[in-house]
C-alpha cells in the first residue's frame, strides 16, 4: 500500500516529520531517496528534532553515518559514496539496535537494509511543493503508513 502526501512548504515538512516521528520506536528504518535538493535532509532535521534530537543535524555525506542522542538514539545515515562499495558498516548492529535509523540514498545498500521498513520517495513539484511517497514493507509500518496524515 503506497500513501501519496504533498505538503506546500517547510512547515508542513516538519509537521509530517513531527506525525511520522510519533510512531516511531527502536530499531525502526526510514529510507529517504528524492534528487539532490528535494528536502531528505530537511525531512530528516525535523524528524530528528521531534525524536527529542537538540544538536544540529546537518547531512553526513563525508562520513556517513552521525549519531545523535533524543528520546531515543538516532542515527542518520548518507550512503551515496558508498555506490560502487560493497563494505560492510557495521549494518545488524545499526539497524537492529536501539535506534531509530534514517538512511538517505537507500537505494545503494537495498542488500543491507532490513526487510520491514518505511520507504519514503520525496519529490520536488515545484517552489516548495513536495510530494512524499510512503512504502510500507512489513505489518508494523503498514499501520504507520494507514495512521500518518497531515
Amino acid at each position: 500500500m503506497l500513501k501519496e502526501i504533498v505538503v506546500h512548504g517547510p512547515e508542513e515538512t516538519i509537521r509530517l516529520a513531527a506525525v511520522l516521528a510519533s510512531y516511531l520506536t527502536p530499531p525502526d528504518v526510514v529510507t529517504l531517496e528524492g534528487d539532490l535538493g528535494a528536502g531528505k535532509t530537511t525531512f530528516t532535521q525535523a524528524l530528528a528534532k521531534s525524536l527529542g534530537v537538540t544538536r544540529t543535524v546537518n547531512s553526513p555525506t563525508f562520513t556517513i553515518i552521525k549519531q545523535y542522542e533524543g528520546h531515543y538514539p538516532f542515527n542518520h545515515l548518507d550512503v551515496y559514496r558508498l555506490a560502487d562499495s560493497d563494505e560492510d558498516l557495521g549494518w545488524d548492529e545499526l539497524f537492529y539496535g536501539d535506534a531509530i535509523s534514517v538512511v538517505e540514498w537507500a537505494h545503494l545498500i537495498e542488500n543491507d537494509l532490513p526487510r520491514e521498513r518505511l520507504a519514503i520517495t520525496i519529490r520536488h513539484l515545484g517552489d516548495e511543493s513536495r510530494q512524499f511517497i510512503i512504502q510500507p514493507f512489513g505489518a508494523h509500518f503498514e499501520e504507520i503508513c494507514e495512521a500518518i496524515s497531515l
